[in-house]
This record gives C-alpha cells, sequence and structure tokens, in this order.
C-alpha cells in the first residue's frame, strides 16, 4: 500500500532536517553496523567517508553523547570555518580550539591571582595566531634594508633582510612553527593537567581534514598526534580518502602511519557489493521512517524495482539515497498521485539535482586541482557516452601504475561520487592480458533520459559464471589519453560544461523509450 501523502511529508520534512549537520545539533543518527562503538574507543582514529557518506553525523552523535554524561567527554574542532587560513596559522587555530574546549577546571581560590596552564596556552597561541609582519618591515623590505618584525605577547623577534615579500613571509611562516615545536611539551603538560582523573576519555574530534591544504596535512596530523600522545585525550579526524594524505616521506617521516598510529574507520558503502549496500539504505531508510512513527516505509514507498534504482542513483551514498528519495517523493506527490516511486521517477530526481550538486562540491572542496579533475571527467565521458557508448570502463593495473598521478585522479572523481568503483580487480574480455579495476559512471549522467544504442553496464547481475555482468566486456580507458585531456583543457575554461551540453543533447535528439527505465532494473 502507497505510503499517505501525510506520512510522505513527515518523512520528507524529517529527512531534510538531516542534511546538514553542525556540531550545535543533535543530529538523526542510524546505527547500522558498529562505528560509533569503534569510535567510542579509546584509539586515534581517522574515518574514511565521501561526502554525505554520515562521517560528520557520526562525530556529533559522538560530541551529543559525551555531553549527555558517562566516563567520556569530547571536543570538536571543524576546518570548515578555518579552510583559508594558511600554515602553520590553521595548526594555530585548531589548538585554540582545542584548548578552549578542554573540561572546565575546578575553581580554586590560587586562579584569582594567576592563570592556570591553560589559559597561559591559549594566550600564548592568540598571540602566535594574531602576529603578522609588522607595517614597518612591509616597509623595509621594498627599501632592501634590514627588518625586525615580533610576535605580540611573546618573546619571538624575526629580523630579516627584506628583498622579497614571499621571503619574509616564508622566513616568518618558519618562525612561528619552529616557535609551536618549542612549545609542544609544554602544551602537552597543559593538556594533561586540565583533564581530571576521573576522566576515561577525551575525544578531539577534527571534522572535515581534507579542508587543510593537501601539502600541509601530514605537518597537521603529525603535530596533533605528538600533541595527545601519552595523554588521555584520542584524535578522531574525519575525511575524504582521496583528498587526504597522512604521512610524507623527507629525512624523517612526518605525519601517521594507518594501521600503526591510527585506526582507520571507512563509511564507505560501495556499489562493489550492490546487495549489501541497498540492504544497509533500506534498513537505513526503515529506522529514519521508525523515528517519524512509520512502519516498514521501504516498503509502503517503492514498486519492486525502486529500492535498486535508488541505491544505483545514489552510488551507495546514504545522503544522496535520502536525498534523492525525498525529492522523488516530491515528484510524485506533485503529479497528483501517491507516494509510490518507480525507477523512472527516481532517476528523474536524481538527474535534476545530483550532478549539479556534485559538480559544486568538487569546485568548491577540490580548490587548484578542480579544473584538472574536471577536464579528466569530461575525457572520461567522451570516451564512455560519445566514442565507446557504454556506461562502464576498465583501467589495467599496469596502467595505474605507470601513470600514478592519473590514476589517483580516478579515485578523486570517485571520491566526489562522479565515478563508482564496481570491481577492484577483474580480467577482461576479448584476450586482453593483465588485471583492472572496472569503474561506473554515476546513473544520474545517463539514465534519464536514456538513449538508444547505450550500452547500460548490469554489473549487479551476474552471467553464467557467476561473475559481475557486462565488466570485463567493457572497454578499456588508457590513462595517457587523459594526460593530453588535461593539458588541452587548458585551452577552454569549462571544457566539462561543453561535453555535459554536447551528451544532453544527443540523449534529447535520440531518447530511449519511456519504459526502458522502469524495466531495466527488475
Amino acid at each position: 500500500m502507497p505510503l499517505s501523502k501525510h506520512d510522505a511529508e513527515v518523512l520528507v520534512n524529517l529527512i531534510r532536517d538531516s542534511f546538514r549537520v553542525r556540531e550545535n545539533q543533535n543530529p538523526i543518527y542510524i546505527e547500522v553496523g558498529d562505528s560509533f562503538r569503534r569510535l567510542s574507543s579509546a584509539q586515534h582514529q581517522v574515518v574514511f567517508g565521501r561526502r554525505g557518506s554520515g562521517k560528520s553525523c557520526l562525530l556529533v552523535h559522538l560530541l551529543r553523547t559525551c555531553e549527555n554524561g558517562g566516563p567520556h567527554n569530547a571536543l570538536y574542532v571543524g576546518i570548515d570555518s578555518i579552510k583559508k587560513l594558511h600554515f602553520p596559522d590553521i595548526l594555530t587555530r585548531m589548538l585554540i580550539s582545542i584548548f578552549e574546549g578542554l573540561p572546565a577546571p575546578k575553581w580554586n581560590i590560587a586562579r584569582l591571582w594567576s592563570k592556570n596552564p591553560v589559559e597561559k596556552t591559549l594566550a600564548d597561541l592568540r598571540s602566535l595566531l594574531d602576529a603578522a609582519i609588522t607595517s614597518d618591515v612591509e616597509q623595509t623590505h621594498k627599501r632592501h634594508r634590514v627588518g625586525k618584525a615580533s610576535l605580540p605577547g611573546t618573546s619571538l623577534t624575526l629580523g630579516v633582510e627584506a628583498t622579497a615579500g614571499t621571503d619574509v613571509k616564508e622566513q616568518f611562516k618558519k618562525q612561528k612553527l619552529d616557535y609551536l615545536e618549542r612549545h609542544l611539551d609544554d602544551y602537552r603538560s597543559a593538556i594533561k593537567a586540565a583533564l581530571p582523573k576521573e576522566l576515561h576519555t577525551l575525544h578531539v574530534l577534527v571534522d572535515d581534514f581534507y579542508l587543510v591544504r593537501r601539502p600541509e596535512q601530514p605537518d597537521v596530523v603529525d603535530y596533533l598526534h605528538r600533541l595527545l600522545r601519552g595523554t588521555n585525550a584520542y584524535l578522531k579526524l574525519g575525511t575524504i580518502r582521496h583528498r587526504t594524505t597522512l604521512r610524507r616521506h623527507e629525512e624523517q617521516t612526518i605525519g601517521v602511519e594507518l594501521g600503526q598510529d591510527v585506526e582507520e574507520i571507512s563509511l564507505d558503502r560501495t556499489l562493489e557489493t550492490f546487495k549489501d549496500t541497498q540492504d544497509y539504505l533500506v534498513s537505513m531508510l526503515d529506522e529514519l521512517g521508525r523515528s517519524a512513527g512509520i512502519d516498514n516505509a521501504s516498503s509502503q514507498l517503492f514498486n519492486p524495482g525502486a529500492a535498486h534504482a535508488l541505491t544505483l542513483a545514489s552510488g551507495g551514498v546514504p545522503r544522496d539515497f535520502l536525498n534523492i528519495l525525498a525529492d522523488s517523493i516530491d515528484l510524485a506527490c506533485r503529479s497528483g498521485g501517491s507516494a509510490w516511486l518507480t525507477p523512472k521517477l527516481i532517476y528523474k530526481a536524481a538527474a535534476q539535482k545530483t550532478l549539479p550538486n556534485k559538480r559544486s562540491n568538487l569546485s568548491e572542496d577540490a580548490g587548484v586541482d578542480a579544473k584538472r579533475l574536471e577536464a579528466a571527467f569530461a575525457d572520461i565521458l567522451k570516451f564512455c557516452l560519445q566514442d565507446k557508448r557504454q556506461t562502464a570502463f576498465l583501467v589495467s593495473k599496469e596502467d595505474a601504475i605507470k601513470f600514478s598521478g592519473e590514476n589517483e585522479i580516478i579515485q578523486q572523481l570517485a571520491d566526489f561520487k562522479l565515478l563508482h568503483l564496481i570491481a577492484p580487480d577483474t580480467s577482461a574480455a576479448s584476450g586482453r592480458p593483465g588485471r583492472f579495476s572496472a569503474y561506473t559512471l554515476d546513473a544520474a549522467i545517463f539514465m534519464e533520459p536514456r538513449r538508444r544504442g547505450l550500452d547500460v553496464v548490469a554489473f549487479w547481475e551476474q552471467d553464467d559464471e557467476r561473475r559481475p555482468r557486462g565488466i570485463r566486456e567493457s572497454r578499456t580507458y588508457e590513462l595517457s589519453r587523459m594526460t593530453i585531456a588535461i593539458k588541452d583543457a587548458s585551452k577552454n575554461e569549462d571544457v566539462l560544461s561543453d561535453v555535459l551540453s554536447a551528451v544532453a543533447e544527443d540523449a534529447a535528439n535520440d531518447p530511449a523509450p519511456d519504459e526502458e527505465t522502469d524495466t531495466l532494473v527488475r
């Protein structure tokens, strides 16, 4: 029986209220696996997940749970509000947030006459953050004379022969970093002194770590890890896997190593295990429905192919699953019908918002890399939809090693949900030697409207040998052509928009029959 209009509105409002999570909110958290139990442990951890996978929801849920009592405490550091700061100022700002969030010390009459270690540290860090090259030094370097710059409130003074503004700033940056290094033990001691003896664990939650400039990420995580080591405070980073660099090798290793220094928690559920991902997402929807007083929401919303279509359209990402679901319900209700969803409705909803949102996310989060990523994605679209007319492609393992930078771009496009991994290790048909990774385009690009003659690789099905159907027959994308495409894109400011327009025009001129979209996944 289709979901009533009233229940559908209640569910949609609940979904939309849960779209963006902030640290001052109490998010709707649906625990299907054991991620929360693991995150609550006394371990340094990195939580990996694509945008919308639930990283912020998990971290803020832990923050709220700790506020409601128990043997734990937590503090939250969001990178989004400070992402424009350069290193080491961004690290200094993070340290200020950490010390501001430490448990309040018990009242002591001695505090009337002296600052405690945390207050002293905060004053020190704020002075360091506010320090800048004075106007005198700026004027001095223009005249090519020797000048000095001081850090207000500290004993640090920079002496510099100002031959270039960039040189001055670099020397000043090194002086600031040296100051942080010299006082690291003092800061650690202040943390130890601030933590009550009865406090079992302090969770230091750092959200959206991937927004720190990538070359500086190892330096930031290295400092934070060393700062908290040997205390009852544990670092929890939320980030996107292929937008993150956790270690760097120079004369010594800078950063942390997964499995050694920090534990990994992955929230990503991919299309590689399609049935498991679909079951997880449907379970999440049913749990959300129960919180709104709706039993078996999925069975009241979906026709036989809809759950499959929604999993495919969302790429297995929980927030995209719920976003597309809410938009599909709106489309169904606006058409005058009940909230009964078909694959066609779902693909139509996905096509309206999903791809523009993903492009926007890429532009916002990738920064200087955005143009390269867009150029690479445009070339993959041309290869799949115009040249080969097929929705999936293979990348050889040998090619991935030879063109490691280009292969990294493939991984980043997957993290931005424009591509999806469907087989990490497969052979190829037609006598092609070696091993391959297989990817599919995001379904929002090609499912609505669909074109005649387009081979939609049904990787969720199995052939006679119980292998995913169509993957081995997919064409091989040579990474060398990506190198050329990125180079050529410098002549075109918006090559991706041009390719998307051409693809849309092709689809409009040669649409598939309406019923084909609904019958594809049954």
